[in-house]
């Protein structure tokens, strides 16, 4: 992916399809002459210029603005060129292609951009660093406010600020450990003078904080998955219409109306929620083919999500009958899946429920009335609470799940780190090669250490033209 990192690259930087405006991006070294070739003149700097884009004859694709970026003072830190017309697919692709054409003469290896190749220059020539850049492709794609302002932030820097801090404190303390092995013959007991188990301390537990917000920044990204599950008419499809606030899903007093997964994504508190509601699991004589493909699809949603809603029905739970078939949805579960108790149609409890009705608020289940709204905002708030989201503070950035993991790593080799430091002289090579590891793992957050593979996984989501 590196070696080709310096041809001139072109691309389509707008979404697919048609708009008022449309944006061709070229970015490679030494540019000067094919802008003056491709329009006809030479630009100002950063200054928009308004002009026609000639074709091979001279008459005009189109007339609109140039942007001309000298580097290394542009997004990719190369020259970058912006024209900006009209926004039709076919207009942009002839203005692609008579780059393509003038670059044959005038900037000899000029191809069509990859995905995220853009971004992915910006990134090698230190404009921004991969935690910023991957911020980038976040910020296109977030769903929610809060994921869009955090995914800014990032983008601005303030999560590699806070890599940048436990990184530089690590440092420090690899320096006291590389002094003491390299002058064991002096008195100074360079780490225990330096406080160094107080530095591994505080090292720790900010790292501590950062994993913190970095849960909630990924949370913002990822969101939760949810699936509505449980018996026919329990309310699945009320229950989907009600947290979405639209009638997404058909409502019917018929067994089985719901025979396909019904997905929609809604947000509390800035967190996305992707709620699945699913066909009625019931293993009855009256259910035909498609009803059966319909709860297949139910279970394996079930074994993909994040937690799943086991929905019960107040009017029909003192059934004998009933409450075997629950029980029996039950014992199918995954074990370790995180299941909410709901108790629907509190609004229909009949008399010989209200004793189950008790029980189940006694052991903290929920208990509520879809079509009525009753107990939905207490739903909503444990939700909230199973994906372990706290208050968005102002300051929370953008994180993935690689971020994570790195993280982890970080926690890992510095709980080794503290325990080779209480035996000190014996150990010290140990406990500078565990902190050398946790900062090789820091470093794979900004992009420091990085493998190709990596880069190339990451770059490759981006759109075309980013």
């Amino acid at each position: 992916m590196l070696a080709a990192s310096r041809d001139p690259i072109v691309a389509i930087a707008t979404a697919p399809g048609r708009g008022a405006v449309g944006i061709v991006r070229v970015s490679g070294r030494g540019l000067a002459t094919f802008v003056k070739a491709l329009l006809g003149r030479d630009l100002r700097p950063r200054e928009a210029t308004y002009l026609p884009f000639p074709d091979e004859g001279g008459g005009p694709i189109d007339h609109g603005l140039a942007l001309w970026f000298p580097g290394p003072n542009s997004y990719t830190g190369e020259d970058v060129l912006e024209l900006q017309g009209h926004g039709g697919p076919v207009v942009l692709q002839l203005l692609v292609a008579r780059c393509l054409a003038v670059a044959r003469e005038h900037l000899p290896g000029l191809r069509p951009a990859r995905a995220g190749e853009f971004t992915e220059r910006a990134f090698l020539n230190d404009k921004l660093d991969l935690a910023q850049a991957e911020a980038v492709a976040d910020l296109i794609d977030a769903s929610t406010e809060a994921a869009a302002r955090s995914a800014s932030r990032s983008l601005a820097g303030a999560f590699s600020d806070r890599i940048h801090a436990l990184r530089d404190a690590l440092i420090h303390l690899r320096m006291l450990v590389e002094a003491t092995l390299d002058f064991p013959e002096e008195e100074i007991d360079f780490l225990q003078k330096a406080d160094a188990a107080g530095q591994l301390l505080r090292l720790r537990d900010a790292l501590r904080a950062v994993l913190a917000e970095a849960r909630q920044g990924a949370l913002l990204r990822e969101g939760l998955k949810v699936v509505i599950a449980g018996q026919p008419n329990a309310g699945k499809s009320s229950l989907l219409n009600a947290l979405a606030g639209a009638e997404l899903a058909i409502v019917t007093p018929i067994a089985g109306t719901t025979r396909d997964v019904v997905q929609q994504t809604i947000q509390i508190e800035g967190v996305p929620l992707h709620v699945v509601d699913t066909a009625g699991l019931r293993d009855s004589p009256d259910v035909d083919e498609v009803e059966k493909i319909g709860i297949q699809r139910a279970w394996g949603q079930i074994g993909k999500a994040d937690a799943v809603l086991f929905l019960h029905d107040l009017s029909r739970c003192d059934q004998a009958t009933y409450q075997a078939d629950d029980v029996a949805i039950a014992a199918g579960l995954p074990e370790g899946l995180t299941v909410v108790h709901v108790w629907n149609k509190l609004d229909q409890c009949s008399e010989g429920a209200r004793p189950l009705l008790e029980a189940a608020r006694a052991r903290g289940e929920l208990t509520i009335s879809a079509k009525h709204g009753d107990g939905l905002e207490a739903l909503r708030q444990r939700l909230l609470q199973i994906a372990g989201w706290e208050h968005a503070a102002e300051g929370l950035f953008m994180a993935r799940e690689r971020h994570l993991q790195a993280l982890h790593r970080v926690g890992e080799h510095l709980a080794q780190a503290d325990g080779w430091l209480a035996a000190q002289a014996e150990h010290l090579d140990l406990l500078a090669e565990e902190l050398r590891l946790a900062q090789q793992a820091l470093g794979e957050i900004t992009g420091e250490f990085s493998a190709d593979d990596l880069l190339g996984e990451i770059f490759s989501r981006f759109c075309i033209g980013k």
